[in-house]
C-alpha cells in the first residue's frame, strides 16, 4: 500500500490508480531559455523517486515530461517579455536555437543524475492547435474575455479557484502588478498578442500572439494520460499560480480534475532564500564536475531529506554526502566480491523498507535503514542492489579498477612539482589526470588517485 502526501487534499492519501497497474504521471518541465540549476533539479530527482516507487510496487509508469518553449512569460502576473526572447536577446541567438540548445542541456543533466527518461517529452510549441482549441472551448463556455494584450481566464466563474493552496482567499502575492483591464487579480492570460515582432508567434481566432503559459500542460496531460490522469508533480512555487490554472481550465473546459493526486517537493535553501536564475549566481552540474563533485553526490544529498522539506543546502554538505557515496561505493564493491552462500536480507527488513519508500516516499529513513544494516554486517550486494532501484545511485556499476602505469606516473610527476612549489605545472597534470577520467585527491596521508 503506497501512501502520498495529495496537496489537493493537505494529507496522506493511500495511493489508487484510475486503471490497474498503470499510472499516468506528468511532470512539469523546464523552460529551457538557461541552464537548470540544482535547486530545478531536485524536483526532478523527486519525480524520479516516485516513479521508481511506483515501478518498485509492480506499476507500469507511462511519465510525460514537458518542455516550455513558449510563453513562460518572466512575471506570473503575465507581464513582461517571454523568458524564450529573452534568452535569444542574451545570446545573440534565435529563439528555436536557445530551445534546442537547453533542452540537450537538461537532459544531459538528468542522466548524469541518473533521473529515468520520460515515456515521452512533449513541446509547448507542438500543441498551438491544441491550445488554441481548449481556449476556443473556454470562450464558448463563457469563461474567456478579451481585453487589450489578450485572451484572459475569468477565475471568478469557478467557485473553488485556488482550492490547490488550501486557503479560501483568491488572491496570492504573485499577482499584486494588475494588468489593466483584467476582471479580477487571478485571472490570467490564455492568449497573449503580440506588442511588436516576436520570433514565436502564430495566427488565431484572436489575432496574431502566442499561448499563455498556464494552458500547455493542460492539453498535453489530456493528449498524453487522458482525463483525468493519475499524478501531476511539481515544485511548491507551481502550487498558486501554474498548479492553480491548470485545474481551472480542466474543469471549465470539461467539467473534470485535471489529475487525481498533486504532488509538490519543497525547495533548495541557499543561505536562507531559494536558489534562483534572477537572483544570480547559481549552481548547475557542470560547476559541481567542476569541483570534482560527482553528480550523484548531490542525488545522495536530497535522498536525505524529505522531498516535502526544506534542503538546506552548503558546499560542505555536499561534500559530506559525497564522502558518503564513496564509502557505500566501496563496502559494495567488498560485499560484491565477497561469496555469501545464502542472502543475509531478513524478510522483515525488506517488509521494513518497502513500508518505509511507500510511506510518502521517506528515503531518508530508507537510507538510513540501509547504512544500519551494512554496519550490523546484515547486509549483501543483492540487498544494496534492491535498494537502489528507488535511490538509484548506480551500484551495480561499481567495478573495482586498476590504476595505468600512465596515471602513476604522472600523479608522481605532479607530486613532485608540487613539493617544488610548482604550481602551475602540477595543476595542469591535474587536468590531463582529470580528461583521462581519473582524480586528484590532496589528503594529509598524500595524494589520492580516484
Amino acid at each position: 500500500m503506497i501512501k502520498l502526501y495529495n496537496t489537493l487534499g493537505r494529507k496522506k492519501q493511500v495511493f489508487k490508480s484510475l486503471k490497474k497497474n498503470k499510472v499516468g504521471l506528468y511532470t512539469c518541465g523546464p523552460t529551457v531559455y538557461d541552464y537548470a540549476h540544482i535547486g530545478n533539479l531536485r524536483s526532478y530527482i523527486f519525480s524520479d523517486i516516485l516513479k521508481r516507487t511506483l515501478e518498485f510496487n509492480n506499476y507500469k509508469v507511462k511519465h510525460i515530461i514537458n518542455i516550455t518553449d513558449v510563453g513562460h512569460l518572466v512575471s506570473d502576473a503575465d507581464t513582461g517579455e517571454d523568458k524564450m526572447e529573452v534568452g535569444a536577446k542574451r545570446e545573440k541567438k534565435t529563439a528555436r536555437q536557445i530551445a534546442d540548445f537547453y533542452t540537450k542541456a537538461f537532459q544531459e543533466d538528468i542522466k548524469k543524475l541518473n533521473i529515468k527518461e520520460p515515456t515521452k517529452w512533449t513541446k509547448a510549441s507542438d500543441y498551438i492547435k491544441e491550445q488554441i482549441d481548449l481556449i476556443k472551448l473556454l470562450e464558448k463556455k463563457g469563461y474567456a474575455y478579451r481585453i487589450k494584450d489578450g485572451i484572459y481566464f475569468d477565475t471568478s466563474r469557478i467557485k473553488n479557484y485556488g482550492k490547490l493552496t488550501g486557503s479560501k482567499k483568491r488572491t496570492h502575492k504573485a499577482r499584486i502588478k494588475i494588468t489593466k483591464g483584467k476582471k479580477n487579480p487571478t485571472d490570467f492570460a490564455l492568449w497573449k498578442f503580440s506588442q511588436k515582432k516576436r520570433q514565436m508567434e502564430w495566427e488565431s481566432p484572436w489575432g496574431i500572439g502566442f499561448p499563455g503559459w498556464h494552458t500547455e500542460c493542460v492539453v498535453m496531460g489530456i493528449d498524453q494520460l487522458g482525463l483525468p490522469f493519475d499524478i501531476h508533480t511539481g515544485g511548491i512555487d507551481h502550487i498558486p499560480v501554474h498548479h492553480s490554472n491548470e485545474i481551472a481550465q480542466a474543469e471549465a473546459g470539461y467539467n473534470k480534475n485535471l489529475a487525481k493526486y498533486w504532488l509538490h517537493n519543497e525547495f533548495l535553501i541557499l543561505k536562507k532564500e531559494k536558489m534562483a536564475k534572477s537572483k544570480g549566481g547559481i549552481i548547475t552540474i557542470d560547476k559541481l564536475i567542476e569541483k570534482n563533485i560527482n553528480p550523484l553526490a548531490y542525488r545522495y544529498l536530497t535522498l536525505g531529506t524529505h522531498y516535502r522539506s526544506p534542503l538546506s543546502f552548503s558546499w560542505e554538505s555536499l561534500k559530506s554526502a559525497q564522502n558518503a557515496l564513496e564509502n557505500l561505493y566501496k563496502k559494495t564493491l567488498e560485499l560484491k566480491n565477497k561469496k555469501v552462500t545464502e542472502s543475509l536480507l531478513a524478510e522483515s527488513d525488506s517488509v521494513t523498507f518497502k513500508k518505509y519508500i511507500n510511506d510518502d516516499l521517506n528515503t531518508p529513513k530508507a537510507i538510513a535503514l540501509m547504512w544500519k544494516l551494512i554496519k550490523s554486517n546484515k547486509a549483501d550486494y543483492d540487498l544494496l542492489l534492491e535498494f537502489d532501484k528507488i535511490f538509484g545511485l548506480d551500484l551495480d556499476k561499481i567495478e573495482e579498477t586498476k590504476i595505468p602505469e600512465k596515471i602513476k606516473k604522472l600523479a608522481k610527476q605532479r607530486e613532485k612539482y608540487r613539493e617544488e612549489k610548482e604550481w602551475k605545472k602540477s595543476d595542469e597534470i591535474r587536468k590531463e589526470i582529470e580528461k583521462l577520467g581519473y582524480q586528484i585527491e590532496d589528503t594529509p596521508q598524500g595524494s589520492k588517485i580516484k
